[in-house]
């Protein structure tokens, strides 16, 4: 504990952390379960694919040229701007669909979820999408993008 020079009296700090006292630890438990039911990693994902795992489709919504510079192992491109019951019809309903993108400061994972979930399909949210990815130094998949060239005439 601090002293006051001039009043040899102790100085409280109040503390940010204990501003708000912490939940009772049942509902502790309840928050904490719901958060993972909305969310994964990407140790969690790279176990899963790892040990061959099914019941889980990697979604990277991202545009195609970012898929291509690099993407999760198995993934499909589905970006977010795309997705709606067309593009949605030829995925699996008894799976569980983990969407990513680059990383916090993308929301694209997020979108897609979003659109998903309102199409019907169970999804959980790769945190921190391939930034996190790559530096947990998993590999990286990336695909040749093939360019059609217009001939003289």
């Amino acid at each position: 504990m601090f002293m006051s020079r001039k009043e040899n009296q102790p100085l409280i700090h109040r503390s940010r952390v204990l501003e708000y006292s912490p939940a009772d630890p049942s509902a502790a438990n309840n928050h904490f379960r719901s958060k993972l039911s909305f969310e994964t990693d990407p140790s969690d994902v790279y176990q899963d694919i790892t040990n061959k795992v099914t019941g889980i489709l990697m979604v990277d919504a991202r545009t195609p040229d970012a898929y291509a510079r690099g993407h999760v192992p198995g993934a499909i491109n589905l970006p977010h701007r795309t997705i709606d019951s067309a593009t949605t019809a030829s995925l699996p309903r008894d799976m569980v669909i983990v969407t990513y993108c680059d990383g916090v400061f993308c929301n694209a994972s997020t979108k897609a979820a979003a659109k998903l979930t309102g199409l019907g399909f169970k999804v959980k949210e790769m945190l921190d999408g391939m930034d996190g990815w790559r530096k947990e130094g998993y590999p990286v998949e990336e695909t040749v993008i093939q360019m059609t060239v217009p001939t003289s005439t």
